[in-house]
C-alpha cells in the first residue's frame, strides 16, 4: 500500500471533489458556478498531491506552452462566463497536457478483469491499441 502524508490525503480529496463538479457542472448543462469551484479543487488539489513546485514545473515547461496555454486558458474563460468554451479549451489542454500517461494508463486499465476484456472488443481495440501504442496524440 501506497503511504500518502497528510498534505497528499488532502490533495487527493480536493482532487476528487473538483473532478466530482466538473462532471456535474456538466451534467447540469455546464453551469459556470459547478465548473469553476471544479477547477479551482482540481488545480489546489493537483498542488496539493504533487507539491507546489513539482506542479509549477509540469505546466510552466517550454514543450507544455501550448497545452497549459489552453488549459489554463479555459478555466479562465469558464471563471468569466463562457462555460461550454472554456470546457472544451480545457479538454484539449487537458489532452495535451496528460499525453504521455494515457499508455500507461491504457496497459493498467487493459489488466483489471472487466474492464480489460471491455478494451478487447472490437471497435474500442483498435482505439485503446492506437492511444496505448502513440505518444502523441494529434
Amino acid at each position: 500500500m501506497i503511504s500518502l502524508s497528510d498534505s497528499q490525503k488532502i490533495g487527493m480529496g480536493l482532487t476528487g471533489f473538483g473532478v466530482f463538479f466538473l462532471f456535474f457542472g456538466m451534467m447540469l448543462f455546464f453551469d459556470k458556478a459547478l465548473l469553476a469551484i471544479g477547477n479551482i479543487l482540481f488545480v489546489s488539489g493537483l498542488s496539493f498531491v504533487i507539491g507546489l513546485e513539482r506542479t509549477f514545473r509540469f505546466f510552466f515547461q517550454r514543450h507544455k506552452a501550448k497545452a497549459t496555454s489552453f488549459f489554463l486558458g479555459g478555466i479562465f474563460v469558464v471563471l468569466t462566463g463562457w462555460p461550454i468554451i472554456g470546457v472544451i479549451l480545457e479538454i484539449y489542454g487537458f489532452f495535451l497536457l496528460f499525453r504521455g500517461f494515457f499508455p500507461v494508463a491504457v496497459g493498467f486499465i487493459r489488466r483489471i478483469p472487466v474492464l480489460g476484456s471491455l478494451l478487447s472488443l472490437p471497435g474500442i481495440r483498435a482505439l485503446a491499441d492506437k492511444i496505448g501504442e502513440s505518444n502523441t496524440m494529434v
